[in-house]
């Protein structure tokens, strides 16, 4: 299901961690190419945001981009000011969220538990990103599911990839974050697109 605030895209965020500006564009359109149109840059990248304002430059309406590992509200401005259009925290944060917010910007937050996917809906998140999910499993996620709003999307993040998207499919989430079986520094544009290629033929196949 490719809830509204995903913008028509795939619920698959590709996770560019380590990503330099030099290869922003390139990176990007081949990710726009194989289907991919939400992009998170990192924080702990180098100088992300010269990445996210290059590729959000270069999207225009072909993707979202924004910066992942965001941990405060002062991130949060410098990702509005860079043009990215997506906040992903690793933790549930009610500040961070409600900057982001307040910014205009969409916010998916990390959970792991009950009490931090409340506390992230309570603040304004838009959909939340269980991490790590692999900790978790499909049965985990699906049991703390149960206690929440159905129309917030949720999103599983770390150890999921083409071989076991079907299985967290079936309890409920609605997509992914794909991160080092996707991209890892030093990957070439034709690598990152092969991947992504093969990420994409794998949701659409069980989706």
């Amino acid at each position: 299901m490719r809830h509204a605030i995903f913008s028509g895209h795939r619920p698959l965020v590709a996770i560019l961690r380590g990503l330099a500006p030099d290869d922003a564009e390139t990176i990007l359109d081949v990710l726009i190419d194989a289907g991919i149109g939400l992009i998170e840059v990192p924080l702990n990248s180098p100088d992300p945001f010269a990445s996210i304002a290059a590729m959000a430059r270069r999207a225009g309406e072909r993707a979202i981009v924004g910066a992942g590992t965001v941990l405060t509200a002062a991130d949060v401005e410098a990702v509005a000011s860079a043009g990215g259009q997506m906040v992903v925290s690793p933790n549930t944060n009610p500040t961070v969220i409600a900057a982001t917010k307040e910014a205009g910007l969409t916010s998916y937050p990390g959970v792991f538990t009950a009490t931090e996917a409340h506390a992230a809906i309570t603040a304004g998140a838009d959909a939340l990103k269980f991490f790590p999910a692999d900790q978790l499993g499909p049965g985990g996620i699906k049991a703390i599911a149960t206690i929440l709003p159905p129309d917030v999307p949720l999103l599983a993040v770390g150890g999921v990839g083409a071989p076991n998207m079907c299985d967290y499919l079936k309890i409920g989430v609605a997509g992914f974050g794909i991160g080092t079986s996707l991209y890892k520094p030093g990957s070439t544009a034709a690598e990152v697109g092969t991947r992504a290629v093969g990420i994409v033929a794998a949701y659409d196949a069980v989706a």
